[in-house]
């Protein structure tokens, strides 16, 4: 019998490797300061020999969000796809150290882990590499209906979408969550995502979606709109929690019958906002298992968010638990 687990995500694994350069060697590699693209497997081997002393790091938009819940002293698991290689053991290593369940099976055939190459400039400006990898590889086998529905949320990553398997995977876990007691939650991810995947997102939210978390400018992409109070009234109702972050706006909390503002919490200096929505929707799910008010889970969203975007890198650095008392 599984623990009760507050959180379960499901998202893409992927290892952050993360280089200091400067303007000139992001030009003589051939890339365009400040942008992420897709790139091969081929093309990632070769760029991760040409660039030097890295950090690397456990990433992913979901497991980001999962290690904020965990900082918060909730407990947490997570679902996700990496190979049996040096960044796959880095990712399980990262993760299971910070006490969250993570039983994927790792990916043997065909892909390496996926991992984000990431060049950060003297400006903080990050461009980066993306390759997919073993993360695409997720299916409906990997899911772990015990654990699903032993959870009080499951947290779905948009990024995920792309793969028709994984996207098989994603309807099949709101069915395993309806199953139970469990409640669904989706994060829009990224404006390209919304692009690709309206209708779809659209499908999934009105039939299977409790809680939806976006930024405004993925909330007004998936309404067609480009007014944010003209989103908020659309999407009104077709989920019971829909939490739209606004950078340093702070936030906006939607239920059927209320508005509520989350005012962002001052930070010093902004180093990287990479993860900040991540991390917002961490502390925001956090409080929601813990029974707190809407306002109040609000304001840990924002405090995971605070510190996130003052450092490099989209995972904490200080116990979010020791912030938020």
């Amino acid at each position: 019998m599984n623990e009760k687990i507050d959180v379960v995500g499901i998202g893409n694994a992927l290892v952050d490797v993360l280089a200091q350069t400067d303007d000139a060697a992001v030009a003589a590699l051939g890339l365009t300061k400040g942008t992420m693209q897709l790139v091969s497997q081929a093309d990632m081997q070769k760029l991760y020999a040409q660039i030097g002393p890295a950090v690397e790091m456990s990433g992913g938009s979901a497991a980001n969000t999962i290690a904020g819940v965990a900082s918060f002293g909730g407990r947490a698991a997570y679902i996700g796809k990496v190979a049996d290689d040096v960044l796959g053991k880095v990712f399980r290593h990262d993760i299971t150290a910070q006490g969250i369940t993570f039983n994927t099976a790792p990916h043997t055939v065909e892909h390496t882990s996926g991992c984000c190459i990431v060049l950060v400039t003297p400006d903080g400006e990050r461009t980066m590499n993306t390759y997919l990898g073993a993360s695409n590889a997720l299916t409906v086998a990997d899911l772990d209906e015990k654990l699903i529905q032993s959870a009080q949320y499951i947290y779905l990553e948009g990024y995920l979408f792309d793969p028709p398997e994984a996207k098989k995977a994603f309807y099949a876990a709101a069915e395993m969550a309806r199953a139970g007691d469990t409640k669904v939650t989706l994060t829009l991810s990224d404006l390209f995502c919304v692009g690709r995947h309206r209708d779809d997102f659209q499908k999934l939210i009105t039939t299977h979606v409790d809680m939806l978390f976006a930024n405004e400018q993925e909330l007004c992409a998936q309404y067609q709109t480009d007014n944010l109070d003209a989103a908020i009234a659309a999407a009104r109702g077709h989920a019971d929690i829909l939490a739209v972050t606004r950078s340093e706006k702070g936030a906006v909390i939607i239920t059927p019958t209320e508005t509520i503002t989350v005012s962002a919490q001052p930070v010093a200096r902004v180093v990287d906002t990479t993860g900040a929505g991540d991390l917002f929707a961490g502390g925001f799910l956090y409080g929601l298992t813990q029974g707190m008010s809407l306002a109040e889970c609000g304001r840990l969203g924002t405090v995971a968010a605070a510190e996130i975007i003052s450092h490099t890198g989209a995972r904490p650095q200080t116990s979010l638990a020791r912030l938020a008392a």
